[in-house]
């Protein structure tokens, strides 16, 4: 018997060929950066780069590449809102007794003013703008249409601060709960009722949240809004003093005001307080000071503030 190796055949030389071809064109395929490969990819439709990015990036093959985020995401600039006719600066005023004043921003909310805003003083006439406003939306609230006469009553209440019809409508209105309603509806954190309409407590920022309140229509409601506004920028005689005043004479009758000023015996004090509504803005300014400098020495004051206070 032969023992050695058996003699070569066609069919056997073809076999060991064909068996070295596939273990060569194995190895070319995965040898990094064979052209076969490249030349495969490309023949599907991939770009080269596109087939490296998707297999490095993707846990599977099969997943899309994702898009890199932008390091500084584009953001569109919110418009800035026109200057007001107003501006926070610092207030002087070389005046006895005591004052305190504020400003708010209604188009954002936004309130300065002196360090002592908060504190409270007796508002006088003042606080009329708000009984006629309670009045009014009450009214329209109950589906009721103020007589001729009531509409009188407000109107020379606001225009001409007179007594007689606040007191009587004071009443109308519930006295004390007509301020609880105002300290509700405008959201004031520092006031209180008193004993009568005229010794009700505001602070000079809660004067200017009640100036807000009647200017955007919560305090008089949709159907009044409009003609207390009118009435509060017709302000006449005595009462058209203080804030406004500051403003050129053009100007003035745009601005609704509603002032208070009062000579208290008891204290020996002369009150004196300023309401103003101005286009995106409202101020509030009080004063106490001793009763024999007169009424005319608190209007000054509020105009020297809101003088200071006035943009240029």
């Amino acid at each position: 018997m032969d023992r050695g190796w058996p003699s070569p055949t066609p069919f056997r030389v073809s076999a060991v060929v064909g068996v070295l071809l596939v273990l060569v064109l194995t190895t070319l395929w995965l040898v990094p950066g064979s052209q076969l490969v490249d030349r495969t990819a490309m023949e599907w439709g991939e770009p080269r780069e596109q087939v490296r990015s998707t297999r490095s990036s993707s846990p599977t093959a099969s997943a899309p590449a994702q898009p890199t985020p932008s390091a500084t995401p584009s953001t569109t600039p919110s418009p800035e809102l026109p200057p007001l006719a107003v501006r926070e600066a610092d207030v002087v005023v070389q005046a006895e007794g005591w004052w305190a004043w504020a400003v708010l921003d209604t188009r954002t909310g936004e309130s300065y003013g002196s360090p002592n805003m908060m504190e409270t003083s007796p508002t006088a006439s003042l606080i009329k703008s708000w009984i006629g406003a309670d009045f009014l939306r009450r009214s329209a609230e109950a589906g009721r249409k103020p007589t001729a006469a009531q509409l009188e009553q407000v109107r020379i209440m606001i225009r001409d601060s007179d007594n007689d019809a606040a007191t009587s409508l004071y009443g109308t209105v519930g006295g004390a709960a007509s301020i609880k309603r105002l300290i509700s509806i405008c959201k004031l954190t520092d006031s209180r009722a008193g004993t009568g309409w005229s010794r009700t407590l505001l602070s000079p920022r809660d004067v200017t949240r009640l100036a807000a309140c009647i200017a955007d229509g919560r305090a008089a409601g949709p159907t009044w809004t409009k003609w207390l506004l009118g009435e509060m920028r017709a302000v006449r005689g005595s009462g058209d003093f203080g804030i406004r005043k500051a403003w050129p004479a053009a100007e003035q009758k745009t601005i609704a005001i509603k002032n208070g000023w009062v000579e208290r015996s008891q204290e020996q004090e002369t009150h004196v307080n300023c309401l103003a509504i101005g286009d995106g803005w409202t101020m509030g300014v009080m004063a106490r000071y001793p009763i024999n400098l007169g009424y005319d020495y608190g209007a000054k004051i509020c105009q020297q503030i809101a003088q200071q206070l006035r943009a240029d």
